[in-house]
């Protein structure tokens, strides 16, 4: 549950693109380094270690970004019970519209995809909407994780969008 909160903590603090690589990073911390996600200094330490690499340094953005946090900063976050609501209440809302499993894919709040899908399934489903020239729905979980319009619409690429036609 705590690195569930911190990488809510921080998408909500720094942005989706820091807490989508903060997420990669935890993955290759659990699955691939084998470490626990319940050893909280050394959680703390990793994640301190990414948010570095990817806030405050020459950041020439129009956006302001505070300040990576520190490790002690993570950590008594980690042994904090902020955020705990909105992520029990996002289990709950999973397992009212039937995931009890992951990779699932919540596509425009309506659609339910396993991550095992066929690529078509997807194809069709992105085709539909493209046709339709607009994204119908909204992010499921937006309002339950306290995320605000302006981090939706800045999505998690935005900044290497932005790099990229400089």
């Amino acid at each position: 549950m705590a690195s569930h909160r911190l990488i809510q903590h921080v998408g909500k603090k720094y942005g989706l693109r820091v807490s989508e690589a903060l997420y990669d990073r935890l993955n290759v911390y659990y699955f691939v380094d084998g470490h626990a996600l319940n050893d909280k200094p050394r959680l703390a330490k990793a994640a301190a270690e990414e948010i570095s690499k990817l806030v405050g340094k020459d950041d020439d953005s129009a956006d302001y970004m505070p300040p990576p946090m520190t490790e002690d900063e993570i950590l008594t976050f980690l042994h904090g019970n902020e955020g705990r609501k909105e992520i029990e209440m996002a289990l709950q809302a999973l397992a009212e519209i039937g995931v009890h499993g992951i990779p699932k894919f919540i596509i425009e709040g309506s659609y339910i995809v396993d991550g095992a899908a066929r690529s078509d399934t997807f194809i069709e489903i992105f085709r539909e909407i493209e046709a339709r020239g607009e994204v119908a729905g909204q992010a499921v979980f937006k309002d339950i994780l306290g995320i605000s319009d302006e981090m939706i619409q800045r999505g998690s690429h935005q900044r290497c969008e932005d790099e990229m036609a400089a």
